[in-house]
């Protein structure tokens, strides 16, 4: 939904697109309260004009869009299938856009029919207050539609900085280790949730703790991701931490579900 948010906040006209009808039914009050926030903590100005919210449960064929994002849960086959569905519907030389945190982007661009269409753009949650981004060019990407994906971020007011494709990039690579070591310190009993992320704030500089960002993140996304990191690295550090893996066995996803390190 900050996707969504952060595009309606810049004044354009933005299709969200939710194959759940609830979530569709529930997408126009999610946006409202995310631009609200956003203009609470100023990170938009609060006479900002807004742009066009429509929402759809399909993808449309034929669609006139300038870009798709896509931004469903870190797993390859979700990804790909969604990706599938968009390249097909979408006019030659649109870029489409992978919103992983940690998948290969030439993985993706593998199972498409027109790879050099895609790139990646990792936005920060939320999207509307984190104006930096991570851009991946797969090797297959086209001039045009990384010039086009740029001229995308400038509307949304990004900064985005290119780094090499490859599992986690740079953000979620270093920034995931962090996050489930924190968890296994919880799990052993070595200290709380609170001074844990008291001890990264206040002796490490972590703007939020390590903890909250979990929740930020939410703690299913993050398991997926990890389990990304760990089967394409080898790297045990990566493994999901048992407490991770509890929680959202729980349905204890961080902040979007009320519960996570802590309680919303």
């Amino acid at each position: 939904m900050s996707i969504a948010a952060l595009g309606v906040s810049r004044g354009l006209h933005v299709t969200l697109i939710d194959n759940d009808p609830v979530k569709v039914d529930a997408a126009a009050a999610k946006v409202a309260q995310e631009l609200r926030l956003a203009k609470l903590v100023r990170a938009i100005p609060g006479d900002a004009a807004a742009g066009r919210l429509d929402m759809r449960s399909f993808i449309p064929g034929g669609s006139a869009s300038d870009a798709v994002i896509e931004a469903v849960v870190e797993t390859k086959e979700a990804k790909t299938k969604v990706l599938r569905e968009i390249s097909e519907a979408v006019r030659p030389g649109v870029p489409i856009v992978t919103n992983t945190s940690s998948i290969p982007v030439d993985e993706l661009a593998a199972g498409l029919r027109h790879p050099q269409h895609l790139l990646g753009i990792h936005f920060m949650n939320p999207a509307y207050l984190i104006a930096t981004v991570e851009v991946i060019h797969g090797t297959r990407t086209s001039e045009q539609v990384k010039a086009r994906a740029s001229a995308m971020l400038e509307a949304l007011g990004r900064k985005g900085v290119l780094v090499g494709d490859g599992p986690g990039f740079v953000t979620s690579r270093v920034s995931h280790r962090l996050i489930n070591d924190a968890i296994k310190v919880v799990e052993e009993g070595r200290a709380s949730v609170d001074d844990v992320d008291l001890l990264l704030q206040d002796c490490l500089g972590h703007r939020t703790g390590p903890l909250r960002t979990a929740d930020l993140i939410g703690l299913d996304n993050l398991a997926d991701s990890l389990a990304v990191l760990h089967e394409r690295t080898g790297d045990e550090s990566f493994r999901p931490a048992g407490l991770l893996l509890d929680k959202v066995a729980a349905g204890d996803y961080g902040r979007k579900s009320g519960r996570g390190f802590y309680t919303y």
